[in-house]
């Protein structure tokens, strides 16, 4: 039923609901887009609506990079594969490997070539890894981590150093359970890398806990001061997971391992307190 207005001054009209209504799919009852559909990048890097043919075909393109700059790297890391084999070698006694095979020798080369390929890569495969997370995080979580992604490269590499460095105790020791003319120490080429590739990406992995322990930090889980309470207990840990870890019975292995990862724990609780000392001092000039 039409709707009888009079107007101050004015003739008597009569309102309609279509009058009063805004029409359907109109700007004032258009719905807003759905909240489940994920925020993504945008071509002017402001955030977009990104559907889930959206985050395929970006996963595509940043994997399709990713293994074209390893196979770039695994170029050069097979022109550079000989001077490697003789550098890995050198913790050997003897410095010499038997190949098994007819194939042992080519497939070595390339073993080597992809693995340099996969470390001189490691910048970009990281970059391209958090720019596919990245929309999905919360601001904090955002300004939490991006700055200690570059870290996690310097912590690997540290970590490989030090592998390197164990790696003649820990051979010298595992051969020293020959028996003549019965147990005859002899280890094949594959046997052997892929021994020192593994311990190498132990060794790589373990020495990435600052920056877990940062991360923890920023994101409110851990503080400094229950870092400094449980100092002891932290060396006991690293102590009991060097022995653990490293491959080799040797004490010299796990004395050198447990002693970086303390003083990569004295060194993040350092930056921690200085960190949140700065926080707070900025805190407090604000108006």
């Amino acid at each position: 039923m039409p709707e009888i207005v009079r107007e101050t001054g004015g003739p008597t009209r009569a309102v309609t609901p279509d009058a009063i209504l805004p029409p359907v799919g109109s700007a004032s009852t258009r719905s807003d887009p759905p909240a489940s559909q994920p925020l993504g990048p945008g071509p002017d890097g402001a955030g977009r609506m990104m559907s889930l043919g959206d985050h395929l075909s970006e996963l595509r393109r940043r994997v399709a990079v990713s293994i074209l700059a390893v196979m770039v790297g695994s170029g050069l890391g097979f022109w550079l594969s000989q001077p490697i084999i003789l550098l890995l070698l050198q913790p050997l006694p003897g410095g010499q490997v038997q190949i098994l095979t007819v194939t042992g020798g080519f497939m070595i080369h390339l073993r080597i070539a992809l693995v340099v390929g996969v470390l001189l890569a490691l910048p970009l495969l990281l970059y391209q890894l958090w720019a596919f997370v990245a929309p999905g995080l919360t601001e904090r979580e955002r300004r939490a981590a991006a700055p200690w992604l570059p870290m996690t490269i310097l912590f690997f590499l540290l970590g490989v150093g030090v592998a390197y460095v164990t790696l003649p105790y820990a051979v010298q020791f595992l051969a020293g359970f020959q028996i003549a003319d019965a147990l005859v120490f002899g280890p094949s080429a594959e046997a052997y890398f892929g021994f020192v590739f593994s311990v190498f990406m132990i060794f790589g992995v373990a020495m990435q806990f600052p920056t877990v322990l940062v991360l923890l930090a920023k994101l409110g889980i851990l503080d400094v001061d229950r870092l400094r309470r449980s100092r002891r207990y932290a060396l006991l840990g690293m102590v009991i997971f060097a022995v653990v870890i490293t491959p080799g019975g040797d004490p010299i292995s796990p004395a050198i391992m447990s002693s970086v990862m303390y003083l990569l724990f004295e060194a993040t609780i350092l930056l921690l307190h200085r960190t949140k000392g700065g926080t707070r001092r900025a805190q407090d000039q604000d108006p």
